[in-house]
């Protein structure tokens, strides 16, 4: 009986408690608060007065009391709540859970009324608009729980003035805290105390989340932090700690998930973090100086969520990691993994997100097991082998990307028919077949990129039947056969983005004169048609109101560009290299973000351009005349501007300074004269000004300002004179400064040696002298390119320069090579490439584009003496030296044999001595080789290289023999031993032996016409001067011709011993103590004298 009257009491008490109403003092404070409240309906209709507020939208109250307990007006997913707050609020005294956020209270600060809630357990105001100081009082609600005065980067703009905690600081805030459990304060600037944090948390003892996402800490992590042993959430995210992760972060036993993206990590994560037992999720991703690996993961690891992207991470994926069972997102882009993809994968059932992206990995593309995966993403690595079949299983997938690999073979078709793909990019392989034909009338494939493979044969029909397809991108395979565009296009009624270029297709249209026949066409956004065999601009085009992009350049366009063409809202046109002529009556562009490139075509005529466009290429066409001197009106939005190679004259334009954006001026390759416009030089937007192969004369203004962002000044092939000027040394962003085939004067520039960003210093064929640097000048560190030839510098090379050129010091990897170039087009695949001239392997060679493993010093022709500093062999990425047509003396350093990426090497036309170092024939890239006309001695070695030069790279080197030349090292031996004995020929003997020299001359003519005794004459007079001359350690040259472009011929080639020398043809330089020995004209001069 007992047991039914306790239940049946229990319930009637119940009832009792739950039917106790609000009391007045309740309800009132609530209506005033929202009366300074702007709502929008439904919200809070339920407020109404005389009624029970107990029972409000938003409102807990205590069975007992009836007093509110609980206040949660959240707008999250609902119309936010706007309006002040009440001070009435603040009378709620028995309020236990207050929320306020996602809201819109900015008009507001939190006012230090909130003090009075002393019971508060749970306080949330994030996302609420709230802006100002923290007041002090809320560290005065001992009993808080929760607290969370967050921002999240959506509502971070609903207040002008976003909170702060200054006074109080975060320390004095938190620490009365004490049951604090949950802590989230989301970009509140906590700069004050940005490295006392630490200390901070670890007054919480009960603390197990806490969330201090960009709030301008620093690090490093103090040891304190390992007192909260309850932590099971850690949010750093956005913070520039700039620390190491402890190892003691792996003693949080409880921890299930750790965020510390973007913190400026470096150091070695440590491993033992992966393998915590209750561990969910981790995210270090965008910490590019943080490096680890990945352990083993034991069986049955929790671990959902795996984010480690973009940072420094490598080694080969474990095959443990298919022990994460539990895994939903695995992010590893961005990092150096290597090896093959664990075939384990397929273990991980519910994985939802895969990206391996941008890595090393090889091998094949394993299965997966996982029926629910929606993303896949392989792209740049280098995986081998063909698509398997098995992705095409894949019926949740909803993106694959497999870009840049070296995948071959075909493309399996049920690739196409998956009924949730909706991004299929193969884009950047080797697939080599020609495109499945396929049927998927409900697919839902927005975007196919199938371009830069080797796809072959006719591009299937069924293609242009996806109905979904918004972006279509066929470019640079080799499909071939004749599309009729007209037949396809209007079955692709959504797509937007067509790329053809680059194939071995014909485009062929149809010409529609109906307006009905261009509306059936798609309303396309980007059309590019590059390299198509297009003859005609295509009429559909004029129906395009949407077109923005259009590129038909490649073609075979001729005549003139029709006027409809500049009547469509185009922002960008690319009618490059085609046979155009005429430009048409050009329009104004309705964008001012229009983008024009006519390059390499055949217009002429004056240059006209339309107005506010921001990229104008009119290089390499056939434009005349003078540039328009009112050509600046046409540039106050343009950022790009070419006029080079064309066959422009008379002077640069001074209108040309009121671009104000102007970034890339480039006027090369015509025929320009005058002087360079000072003012283009206080154009601070300018980066590129490239005016190289003109007619300029006069000086460059020494008015370079530090505000001036030149990276590129290239003024190569000019008439310029003066000196350089010294304030170039204020434009600290230049990277490129070619000053080259001019007339400047003067010393060497060391200034420049400030530019801590100048990799291209190319000096040649000036009149500069005197020695190239003090030892106490600037470094050069980031030179890569360094060419003085053809002036008149001197003295010793300082061996300081060769250790302060740091950016040749370092060993460049091919698989990193890079191209100096200026993006200068935000999210545009728009650069402008730098040029340069390099004497490389005997020819000057032009370089369009810069690699940065060009690496070369050019110091010829000039007037350098001493010898070689070993220091030269700290370059250890040097590929072209030439050191050629100086006066080097000493022996060649054995360190050169240091510079193993060394492929061009010329040090001929110098007086070095010694042998040749055995390490030169170690140089396995060495591909040209000149130590010719020196005093080199001794064997030539063997060995790598050596054995491919001939005997022109070792010529005129009296003691030389070995292969390749003709001496063999026994009989140099034998000479040379001859050679010591008959130096001791004194020089009494000497100046006897040019005295009958000359003497002779006075019967020289008698001799002329006495055959016989003439020619015997002449044996003994060579036998003894050659004799004499070997003897006192003179060098014998051949005299040199010059050529008609003004460089020296190369003498013939003779064998040393059997040189003919005449005393009326040899004379003895006296400043070089060289004999100089012309070709003999006088010993078989045959004409007959007359008589006495």
């Amino acid at each position: 009986m007992s047991s039914l009257i306790w239940p049946f009491c229990f319930s009637i008490l119940s009832l009792a408690i739950a039917q106790a109403p609000c009391p007045k003092n309740q309800s009132t404070p609530l209506l005033q608060f929202k009366q300074g409240l702007i709502i929008s309906p439904p919200r809070l209709q339920s407020w109404i007065p005389n009624s029970d507020c107990c029972k409000w939208e938003g409102i807990a109250c205590n069975n007992l009391t009836g007093f509110v307990q609980r206040l949660n007006l959240c707008s999250l997913g609902q119309l936010p709540i706007s309006g002040n707050i009440s001070f009435s609020l603040f009378n709620l005294t028995h309020l236990e859970y207050l929320d306020l956020s996602f809201n819109n209270l900015s008009s507001s600060s939190i006012p230090p009324s909130i003090g009075q809630l002393k019971g508060l357990v749970y306080l949330n105001l994030s996302n609420s608009g709230f802006s100002g100081q923290i007041p002090k009082e809320i560290s005065e609600l001992i009993s808080l729980v929760h607290l969370d005065l967050s921002t999240s980067p959506l509502f971070s703009s609903l207040s002008s003035t976003p909170l702060k905690l200054e006074d109080p600081d975060f320390k004095t805030l938190v620490q009365s805290l004490k049951s604090l459990k949950e802590l989230r304060l989301d970009r509140l600037n906590l700069s004050s105390s940005s490295s006392q944090w630490c200390q901070a948390l670890a007054s919480l003892p009960r603390l197990t989340i806490v969330s201090l996402q960009r709030c301008s800490l620093s690090g490093p992590f103090d040891e304190s932090l390992q007192k909260l042993v309850s932590l099971s959430e850690i949010h750093l995210d956005g913070n520039s700690l700039a620390s190491t992760i402890p190892d003691w972060f792996a003693s949080f036993s409880n921890l299930k998930e750790l965020h510390l993206s973007l913190c400026d990590l470096k150091g070695e994560f440590p491993a033992q973090i992966f393998q915590l037992q209750r561990l969910q999720m981790l995210d270090v991703s965008y910490n590019i100086r943080l490096s680890g690996y990945f352990p083993y993961f034991p069986p049955n690891s929790p671990i959902k969520n795996l984010l480690v992207s973009n940072t420094n991470f490598s080694g080969p994926l474990p095959d443990s990691i298919g022990n994460l069972g539990s895994l939903i997102q695995l992010e590893l882009n961005n990092c150096s993994f290597n090896g093959s993809i664990p075939v384990t994968l397929s273990n991980i059932a519910d994985l939802l997100s895969l990206d391996l992206s941008f890595n090393q990995l090889s091998g094949g593309i394993p299965s997966l097991g996982s029926q629910r995966i929606q993303e896949i993403d392989l792209s740049h690595n280098l995986l081998t082998g063909s698509i398997p079949t098995s992705l095409g299983k894949l019926r949740n997938l909803t993106r694959l990307n497999l870009k840049n690999n070296q995948l071959i073979g075909s493309i399996p078709s049920s690739l196409f028919t998956l009924p949730s793909l909706k991004v299929l990019d193969l884009s950047e392989n080797g697939l080599d077949t020609s495109v499945p034909d396929f049927q998927a009338p409900q697919s839902k494939l927005e975007t196919l990129d199938l371009s830069e493979n080797g796809l072959n044969g006719e591009i299937p029909g069924s293609i242009f039947s996806l109905s979904n397809l918004k972006v279509l991108i066929l470019s640079s395979n080799k499909f071939n056969g004749t599309l009729h565009l007209e037949s396809f296009l209007p079955k692709s009624v959504n797509l937007s983005n067509l790329d053809l270029s680059r194939n071995n297709l014909v485009i062929e249209f149809s010409s529609l004169n109906s307006s009905n026949g261009n509306e059936s066409f798609p309303h396309l956004s980007t059309l590019k048609l590059r390299s198509c065999n297009i003859t005609k601009f295509p009429d559909f085009i004029k129906t395009q109101e949407r077109l923005k992009y259009l590129d038909l350049s490649d073609n075979l366009l001729e005549g003139a560009i029709p006027n409809w063409l500049w009547k469509l809202s185009l922002n960008q046109l690319n009618l490059s290299k085609n046979q155009l002529q005429e430009l048409g009556q050009l329009a104004n562009p309705s964008s001012s973000s229009f983008t024009l490139d006519l390059h390499s075509n055949h217009f002429s005529g004056p240059p006209s351009l339309p107005s506010a466009a921001i990229f104008l290429d009119y290089s390499n066409n056939l434009f005349s005349s003078s540039i328009p001197e009112s050509i600046g009106i046409y540039l106050n939005f343009s950022i790009f501007l070419s006029l080079s190679h064309n066959n422009l004259s008379g002077k640069i334009p001074s209108s040309l300074c009121n671009s104000k954006n102007l970034q890339v001026l480039d006027l090369s390759h015509n025929n320009l004269i005058g002087s360079i416009p000072e003012c283009l030089f206080a154009i601070d937007s300018l980066i590129v000004l490239n005016l190289r192969e003109n007619m300029l004369q006069g000086s460059i203004p020494d008015r370079f300002r530090s505000s001036s962002d030149l990276r590129t000044l290239n003024f190569n092939g000019n008439q310029l004179q003066g000196e350089v000027p010294l304030s170039l040394s204020k434009c600290s962003n230049l990277e490129i400064l070619d000053l080259g085939n001019n007339n400047f004067s003067g010393t060497f520039p060391s200034s420049l040696g400030s530019l801590t960003h100048l990799r291209v210093l190319v000096l040649r064929s000036n009149q500069l002298h005197g020695p190239i640097s003090d030892t106490g000048s600037p470094g050069f560190y980031a030179l890569q390119i360094l060419d003085l030839s053809g002036n008149n510098f001197s003295g010793p090379m300082p061996k300081e320069c060769f250790q302060n050129w740091k950016a040749m010091q370092e060993e460049s990897q091919t698989n990193s090579t890079q191209i100096l170039q200026y993006g200068f087009l935000y999210l545009s695949s728009l650069y402008y490439f730098d040029m340069v001239t390099v004497t490389m392997k005997g020819q000057d060679l032009e370089f369009q584009k810069i690699l940065t493993i060009l690496t070369a010093i050019d110091i010829s022709n000039n007037a350098f003496e001493g010898v070689i500093p070993s220091q030269i062999g700290g370059l250890k990425g040097l590929r072209v030296l030439n050191m050629s047509r100086n006066t080097l003396t000493g022996p060649i350093p054995d360190s050169i044999g240091d510079l193993r990426q060394l492929e061009s090497l010329d040090l001929s036309k110098n007086h070095l001595s010694g042998s040749i170092p055995l390490g030169l024939s170690k140089l396995s890239f060495l591909s040209v080789l000149n130590l010719s006309w020196n005093n080199l001695s001794g064997t030539i070695p063997k060995g790598y290289q050596f054995q491919t030069f001939n005997a022109a790279s070792f010529a005129h080197n009296p003691g030389l023999c070995g292969y390749p030349l003709d001496v063999a090292c026994g009989q140099q031996q034998k000479n040379s031993t001859t050679n010591e004995e008959a130096k001791a020929t004194s020089w009494e003997f000497v100046l006897g032996g040019l005295g009958f020299g000359i003497g002779g001359g006075v019967v020289g003519r008698l001799l002329m016409a006495w055959k016989d005794e003439r020619l015997w004459y002449f044996e003994c007079v060579d036998r003894v001067l050659g004799r004499l001359i070997s003897e006192i350690g003179l060098n014998r040259i051949e005299a040199e011709e010059e050529g008609e472009d003004g460089e020296e011929k190369e003498g013939v080639e003779e064998d040393s011993l059997d040189q003919r020398f005449c005393v009326f043809c040899t004379g003895l330089d006296t400043s070089k103590w060289k004999a100089v020995h012309t070709e003999c004209s006088c010993r078989d001069k045959m004409n007959p004298i007359d008589p006495i």
